[in-house]
């Protein structure tokens, strides 16, 4: 099975040869490896599975200055289009025919935050309070943007899968109540997922924080991976048992606890225990829980790629 075909599996939870692996790293701790361990090419060096690429997209341009003001904006939304498509498509083709890996097209903050980004978190959690309906205008205009900027990258070929997402929790709990999820971000991100998967694509969503009451949500709207799956936040043994079968779980190792701050021992115990638990039955992408940053020790990193290469001899092709 080459890493493709691993991570397919994973997300069909059937068992593989090796747990698939998927580990991201900040610009700090890029810059670290390439410091301490003389590594040029970060990628190579960490031969994850999963290869992220980013499309072209969209973003606010030139908002007047009511849009960052306590007030409802009245001035138009501007914004402008990045990236070339050319690019873009010449990228996803590189990957698919030289990498044997799973193409995962990365968008991330791309509905709730994308709102965030406009007006201010504060902001905008008050104009849900506030002016509902301008926060309901605001998040199906964004919706309506990505539909037009998805229908163009899906029509390419060598596309696995899409991340969307944004960060709906915080450390304790979500930045709403469910039932304001269910009617200002449920109608939008089900008319993203359904347009990934007619396409025949996997739909990866991201969101930070406490979101155990979305959960069951995001199973019944077909959602396929979650990322990244906070231990700090949420047990993940309830995570898995409740919603395993049906949801692959990509992250679940502490980066705010045993990575920067254990021993490479405790680590790689870490890592398994984590892995033992929420890959049984496949449905499990490894990685830590959030993008390693550069407080953590190079051989913590080493020791987390050894746990995440076990196994990797017994794959063919």
């Amino acid at each position: 099975m080459n890493s493709r075909e691993l991570v397919k599996a994973a997300i069909a939870h059937r068992e593989t040869p090796r747990v698939p692996y998927c580990i991201q790293l900040t610009r700090d701790m890029r810059d670290k490896l390439r410091t301490k361990l003389g590594v040029d090419d970060v990628g190579a060096f960490m031969r994850d599975d999963v290869a992220l690429v980013t499309p072209p997209w969209w973003r606010w341009y030139e908002l007047g200055e009511d849009w960052r003001g306590a007030q409802t904006p009245h001035t138009p939304g501007t914004v402008a289009g990045t990236g070339s498509y050319r690019d873009f498509a010449d990228t996803v083709a590189r990957l698919r025919n030289e990498s044997g890996r799973y193409v995962l097209v990365a968008i991330y903050g791309s509905h709730f935050e994308k709102a965030n980004f406009a007006r201010g978190i504060e902001n905008f959690l008050a104009d849900i309070a506030a002016d509902y309906a301008f926060a309901k205008r605001l998040c199906t205009t964004i919706v309506d943007k990505n539909m037009v900027m998805l229908e163009n990258i899906l029509a390419l070929d060598g596309i696995d899968g899409v991340l969307l997402g944004s960060d709906w929790g915080a450390q304790r709990g979500l930045l709403f109540s469910p039932d304001t999820w269910d009617d200002l971000i449920r109608p939008g991100e089900q008319r993203e997922y359904d347009l990934v998967h007619s396409y025949g694509r996997d739909v990866w969503v991201h969101s930070c924080g406490s979101i155990e009451p979305l959960i069951p949500r995001l199973v019944e709207m077909g959602v396929d991976v979650l990322n990244p799956v906070q231990p700090e936040c949420m047990d993940i043994s309830k995570l898995k048992a409740d919603a395993g079968d049906r949801l692959t779980f990509w992250g679940g190792i502490s980066t705010q606890t045993v990575l920067p701050f254990g021993t490479p021992d405790e680590v790689r115990a870490e890592a398994r225990r984590v892995r033992s638990i929420m890959a049984e039955d496949g449905g499990y992408i490894f990685s830590p829980s959030q993008e390693l940053q550069g407080d953590v020790p190079v051989d913590n990193l080493m020791a987390l790629l050894d746990v995440a290469r076990e196994g990797r001899a017994a794959l063919v092709g």
